[in-house]
């Protein structure tokens, strides 16, 4: 999934986005608050994790400014303004969460998967599909209970189709949740990534099958 960190700290932000990036998730940082209001307004992200002391626009008023645009992506407040006042403010301002620095990393993480998954419609952190299962606190996939070693993009594409089972995902979908700003990322390396994922999941009862035109969705793969 796609998270756009807005952190004025240059070693936080550093660090943060090395551990979101750990966990397989696309992150993009900036630094102030029209940066963020730019990237916002022009991309698309499941999460915006943000800082509220910023500098050239405060963190309030680029939340502010989202939830006017009608953008649904969840919003985490990360900061050190925790008076029960800003608190109110943020989330009355359409913030998802607001957690106070300094702040534990296991909470940080605990409370991002929470929010991606409501933001993908889901109650339960697991999920099956064919004979399949994904667990969404580790990302993981598995089969009769046997972890499937899929490498970190094809298991980013799969979360993305696995979470919209027998839905259609466009290509511009795919990438915009698998790349981050500085990322690399075609429409030719998505049909590879497909292409080796078929592969990997065939076994299993599942497929990958092409829209044409429009992009792919996840299936049961047809009895031999």
């Amino acid at each position: 999934m796609r998270i756009l960190l807005v952190e004025d700290n240059e070693a936080l932000a550093d660090g943060l986005s090395t551990i979101l990036r750990g966990t397989g998730h696309a992150v993009d940082t900036v630094r102030d608050g029209a940066s963020a209001d730019a990237a916002i307004a022009t991309e698309n992200f499941d999460l915006v994790i943000l800082d509220l002391n910023l500098p050239e626009m405060d963190g309030l008023e680029v939340l502010r400014a989202m939830r006017a645009r009608q953008n649904k992506a969840s919003v985490l407040i990360l900061t050190a303004r925790g008076s029960a006042e800003e608190k109110v403010k943020g989330l009355d301002l359409g913030a998802d969460d607001y957690m106070i620095k300094p702040f534990d990393i296991s909470e940080l993480e605990a409370r991002v998967r929470m929010l991606l998954r409501r933001q993908a419609g889901l109650r339960s952190s697991a999920i099956s599909f064919g004979g399949v299962d994904l667990d969404l606190n580790f990302r993981t996939f598995s089969a009769a209970g046997t972890p499937l070693d899929i490498p970190a993009r094809e298991t980013g594409l799969l979360e993305i189709l696995f979470m919209r089972a027998g839905k259609v995902v466009s290509k511009e979908a795919i990438m915009q949740s698998l790349a981050a700003f500085d990322d690399d990322l075609s429409p030719n390396a998505i049909e590879q990534y497909v292409s080796r994922l078929r592969k990997r999941l065939a076994p299993h009862g599942l497929t990958v099958r092409t829209a044409r035109g429009i992009g792919y969705y996840l299936d049961k793969a047809a009895p031999v």
